[in-house]
């Protein structure tokens, strides 16, 4: 699995501090860094590690094209602060402006870029452009595939998970913000009908603002404090291979297929598309939530019944402070990757570019993504409890939006003016979804 570059621990427990953020990925570090420009007191309290989970094993981009509507105005605010980010935290997170590109081997593939493109490029002064299929040939030298042409974007760029957000938690640490690593918050303290602070296995933070950046682990601990969280998680499975001369610097995506170029020379690589549904207790529990998600995208999800469904049955739903949370039992989520898929991964992509018919892969890993209904993050004040809020079901885009979506998030904190309209990313439009947490 892939190991994040060491953050060192920050050793006392503060007893009070202006806002608490709950994990150490890369919305909560992003949050944390934000609200501190501010002039706050802030602590990160993170149960394993800074980026152990999915802001580690992620595939690395950033990127614009493609993406949502709703999300495409942060994810511009996102890449204005990735093209700073090396002079803002003093170190190299391996951001490169490489350029990413859409192929398509097929006319409805070709069909649906274009739409993206003719929707959305020209709306928000995009620099991407629909290209020929001699063009695509120039992107991939020695391609045996039928590329009928694609979309590319050539001011997105690529970063490197491993080091991008443990960089800018020591940059954090030495600007002022307490990370505190190995250091599960079991729940929150309340007065008066509001956040006074967190309990975590060390004792309390008292505080006036609690913001949960947890991942896949954010409905968990929803639950135990009675707020409704519509999510759920999906695994995808990644690769990275040896060092090797491919010819290829822009990040390259097809239905079968996605690579990106590494600062070590080896390549990341995934499936284009397919992840792994584990069928768990809350999709029982949420299918009402999740089902038109899943009719109309159906074909990107492996549905699997296995080891995870008693292992997730396993932990506990509610739990008092004085006991041991879920999530000192399980520091690091590290599922498994798919075998199936990561060698039709393989395949695909030594027919489509011969010139990895010798890859090494050196390193396989699983990332557990949290997914909510409509595939959009909430990032966002809970109303039904002052003081509380929002930051996760990124639904895998949490790497390439986690600068913007904490700028947002520290200004929601704050009462600023937002960089962006936060309504797409409000936790009500899913209030209506089922209000008694206990029940789901």
């Amino acid at each position: 699995m892939p190991a994040p570059d060491p953050v060192p621990d920050t050793q006392d427990q503060p007893s009070k501090v202006d806002v608490v953020v709950i994990g150490a990925g890369i919305a909560g570090i992003s949050t944390a860094i934000e609200l501190l420009e501010r002039g706050l007191r802030v602590a990160v309290c993170e149960k394993g590690i800074v980026a152990g989970e999915q802001s580690s094993r992620n595939w690395g981009w950033c990127r614009q094209m493609g993406r949502d509507p709703r999300e495409l105005p942060l994810m511009q605010v996102s890449m204005q602060m990735w093209r700073q980010m090396h002079q803002l935290v003093g170190e190299d997170v391996g951001y490169r402006e490489c350029g990413i590109a859409y192929l398509c081997n097929s006319r409805s593939q070709l069909e649906k870029r274009q739409k993206w493109f003719d929707t959305y490029a020209d709306e928000f002064g995009l620099s991407s452009h629909m290209i020929s299929p001699e063009k695509a040939y120039q992107i991939t030298p020695g391609a045996a595939a039928n590329w009928l042409g694609g979309l590319y974007t050539p001011n997105d760029g690529r970063a490197e998970p491993t080091l991008a957000v443990p960089a800018m938690a020591r940059a954090a640490q030495r600007a002022g913000v307490i990370v505190l690593q190995n250091c599960a918050v079991r729940t929150l303290a309340r007065q008066a009908g509001k956040v006074s602070g967190v309990i975590t296995e060390r004792g309390e933070i008292a505080c006036d603002s609690v913001v949960l950046a947890g991942g896949a682990w954010s409905r968990r601990f929803c639950h135990n404090i009675g707020i409704a969280l519509p999510q759920l998680t999906v695994i995808n499975s990644v690769m990275r291979t040896m060092p090797m001369e491919a010819g290829i610097d822009i990040s390259v995506s097809m239905a079968d297929f996605a690579i990106r170029k590494r600062l070590d020379g080896g390549y990341t690589l995934a499936h284009g598309t397919l992840s792994i549904a584990d069928v768990m207790p809350d999709s029982f529990r949420l299918l009402p939530d999740f089902w038109p998600l899943l009719k109309e995208e159906w074909r990107d999800y492996k549905i699997r019944i296995g080891r995870r469904f008693l292992d997730e049955a396993r932990l506990k739903r509610h739990w008092q402070a004085d006991e041991t949370s879920p999530f000192e039992l399980v520091r690091i989520l590290a599922p498994e990757p798919n075998s199936s898929i990561q060698k039709a991964t393989l395949r695909s992509l030594k027919n489509a570019l011969p010139v990895f018919n010798d890859v090494q892969i050196i390193e396989q890993w699983g990332g557990a993504i949290d997914v909510t209904p409509d595939v959009v993050p909430i990032i966002s004040e809970v109303d039904e409890l002052e003081g509380f809020f929002m930051a996760t079901g990124f639904s895998g885009h949490g790497f390439g939006l986690g600068p913007g979506a904490g700028r947002l998030m520290a200004q929601l904190v704050c009462g600023e003016e937002p960089c962006v309209d936060p309504e797409p990313f409000r936790y009500h439009r899913f209030a209506k979804r089922g209000k008694n947490a206990n029940s789901r």
